[in-house]
C-alpha cells in the first residue's frame, strides 16, 4: 500500500517515546503537588485557587474557606480546601451525606434512624445534638449541612429565628424550613408530683436542677420563663449539666436531678412528669442547595410519615400544622 504525501511527512512515533512522555508528564504533576505544603499560606492558597489575596481574606472573614490562625498567620489545610471546593461545586457533589447539627428532639432521632435504615450504606446520615447556637456556628463553617433550631415562643419564631441567623455572615445563602411545633417546659421527677403545679414550687431551695448548656434553645426558654416569675437563675440548686433533651430527661430519671428544662416528648420517653410552659417552633436552617437534595426531602417525608406521626401522638406535645413550609429566605 502506497503512502500519501501527507503520510510521508509524518514523523514516526514509537511506543517507547509515548511511554516516556506519559511518565514525564506524570512526574511533573507529582512534583508540583509535592512542592505544595499540607498547610498553605494566603499567597499559596490564592495561587492554588487562582484568586487574588484580597478575595482569600474576604472568604476567611465570611467563614467560607477552611482556615486556621497560628501565631497571627492564616494557614489553609490543602486537603480541606480541596474538599471545600468539591462540596461547593454545582450545589455540592457530596450529596450522599447529610450532617444535621443543632437542637435535640426525640422525633428527629426517630426520623434520622428511619432515613439511615432506608438508604443503608448508600449515604451517610449523621445527627449531632449540639444546641442551637453551636449548631449554627457549625453550619456557618460548613461542618454541618443543616441546623435544627428553636429560640423562644412559637408566636415569635418568624421574627426571632431570622434575627438569630442574621448574626452569621453566611445567612444570605440560608433558608428556614418549619419542622414542627413542640411543647416546652420542665421535666419533673414523679416524686415531686405534688409540687409540680407551679414554676415557683420547683425553684425551692431543696430542689435539684439539671441545667442545659449556654446557647441551647431550652436554656434560653427557661431563662425567659424565670424572668417572668422574677426568679434569679443563680439561686437554683444545680447538681448536673445536660447537653440534650434526652440527657436532661435521663438525669432526672436516674435521680441525679429533680427538675430539668426540656420538651414534653423527652419527659414522656422516660416516664416522667411534665410542667408545660408554652409552645415553640423547631425549624431547620440550611443552605439553599441542600434544601433540594434528596436526603433532606426524605427526612421531611419521614417526619410527616405514618410512623413518626404515630410516635408524635404517643409522646405528645407536637403540632405539625406548618411542617415543611419554607418560612424565611433572603
Amino acid at each position: 500500500m502506497t503512502q500519501s504525501p501527507a503520510d510521508k511527512r509524518k514523523p514516526e512515533i514509537s511506543a517507547v517515546s509515548l511511554i516516556d512522555t506519559a511518565v514525564s508528564t506524570k512526574s511533573r504533576r507529582a512534583t508540583s503537588d509535592e512542592e505544595l505544603p499540607r498547610f498553605l499560606s494566603v499567597k499559596q492558597v490564592a495561587d492554588y485557587l487562582q484568586l487574588n489575596e484580597k478575595k482569600v481574606y474576604a472568604l476567611v472573614s465570611e467563614g467560607k474557606i477552611p482556615a486556621t490562625k497560628v501565631t497571627g498567620k492564616w494557614l489553609f489545610p490543602r486537603d480541606l480546601v480541596d474538599q471545600w471546593m468539591l462540596a461547593s461545586s454545582h450545589g455540592g457533589v457530596l450529596t450522599d451525606r447529610m450532617v444535621l447539627a443543632g437542637s435535640d428532639d426525640p422525633l428527629i432521632h426517630r426520623a434520622i434512624m428511619l432515613l439511615a435504615n432506608e438508604v443503608q450504606a448508600q449515604s451517610l446520615v449523621s445527627y449531632a445534638c449540639t444546641g442551637t447556637q453551636l449548631g449554627l456556628a457549625l453550619l456557618a463553617r460548613r461542618r454541618a449541612d443543616i441546623c435544627g433550631m428553636h429560640w423562644g415562643p412559637a408566636e415569635e419564631s418568624r421574627r426571632r429565628h431570622p434575627a438569630l441567623i442574621r448574626q452569621y455572615a453566611q445567612h444570605h445563602d440560608w433558608v428556614l424550613v418549619r419542622g414542627f411545633y413542640r411543647e416546652q417546659g420542665l421535666i419533673v421527677s414523679p416524686e415531686l408530683a405534688g409540687s409540680s403545679d407551679s414554676v415557683e414550687n420547683l425553684c425551692a431551695d431543696n430542689i435539684r436542677w439539671a441545667m442545659r448548656q449556654e446557647g441551647g434553645g431550652s436554656h434560653r426558654f427557661l431563662g425567659e420563663t424565670l424572668a417572668r416569675y422574677h426568679i434569679d437563675p443563680s439561686k437554683l440548686r444545680i447538681t448536673a449539666r445536660a447537653y440534650s433533651e434526652r440527657e436532661a430527661a435521663s438525669l432526672v430519671a436516674m435521680e441525679h436531678a429533680d427538675v430539668a428544662p426540656g420538651v414534653r416528648a423527652a419527659a414522656s420517653e422516660f416516664g416522667l412528669d411534665f410542667l408545660a410552659i408554652g409552645w415553640e417552633a423547631y425549624d431547620f436552617a440550611l443552605y439553599r442547595g441542600v434544601y433540594f437534595r434528596t436526603l433532606f426531602q426524605k427526612l421531611l417525608q419521614h417526619l410527616q410519615g405514618a410512623e413518626c406521626q404515630r410516635l408524635s401522638q404517643l409522646l405528645g406535645g407536637y403540632d405539625f400544622g406548618d411542617s415543611g413550609q419554607l418560612i424565611w429566605s433572603e
